[in-house]
């Protein structure tokens, strides 16, 4: 069986992302039931053992820092109620800021959107992705909440621009990635009916997204360190 790292299935590396994948598919498994800490524990574990990971493979501090915070919001957001919901973003909003850090230190620098039209062309979709889910979400969320998710939505589009400017298709594939799994989940929690039908799907999909996002951008470090 082939890993991606050095050594085998029980080599430290790989071990930890076979964990991580299968407290991602556990979780995944589990998304219809009530919150518990198990439940909570795997969908913390998924990310949190890709920041171990990176840390074992002498990623950069940055990712590390990122994929850590990622998982303290992944705990918030595994527990109901608007308290954790805003425990979970602003823990995403701050890997959000490390992520953009991370990606303008190993990336080519903005100068590349211009220099190259597909980078300009996708920045320009998700700005326009992101203006659209503001507008939507901002007939729909609170006053409270209308400020941090403006901030969040500006957060989560400088991370997916900042993307564009490294040379891995694996990162901006990660980043339009995340995108996709932040849209789904502001759509199903804030514009969908709380009886409708597609809820028990968009969140798998968002997970799903979401899980694979963080995997590729780790991937895509970890796997092209000589890059970077």
């Amino acid at each position: 069986m082939t890993m991606p790292f050095a050594g085998g299935i029980d080599a430290n590396a790989n071990a930890t992302l076979i964990f991580s994948l299968a407290a991602a598919v556990i979780y995944a498994f589990t998304l219809g039931m009530p919150p518990t800490l198990a439940r909570s524990a795997a969908k913390t574990l998924a990310v949190a053992m890709l920041a171990v990971l990176a840390a074992l493979q002498g990623g950069p501090l940055l990712l590390v820092a990122a994929l850590a915070l990622s998982a303290v919001g992944d705990a918030f957001l595994s527990r109901d109620g608007e308290k954790a919901f805003l425990g979970g973003l602003a823990s995403f909003l701050i890997a959000h800021i490390v992520y953009v850090a991370l990606f303008l230190r190993s990336g080519g620098g903005l100068r590349l959107l211009g220099a190259e039209s597909w980078r300009g062309a996708i920045a320009l979709a998700m700005a326009v992705f992101a203006i659209a889910m503001l507008a939507a979400l901002w007939r729909r969320v609170g006053p409270g909440l209308r400020i941090p998710i403006t901030v969040y939505v500006a957060a989560i589009l400088a991370m997916g621009v900042s993307a564009l400017t490294t040379g891995s298709i694996w990162i901006i594939g990660g980043a339009l990635l995340f995108m996709a799994s932040d849209g789904l989940l502001a759509t199903e929690k804030f514009l969908v009916a709380a009886i409708s039908p597609h809820r028990a799907w968009m969140r798998f999909a968002v997970w799903v997204l979401y899980y694979v996002a963080q995997l590729a951008i780790t991937l895509g470090f970890l796997l092209n360190q000589a890059s970077y």
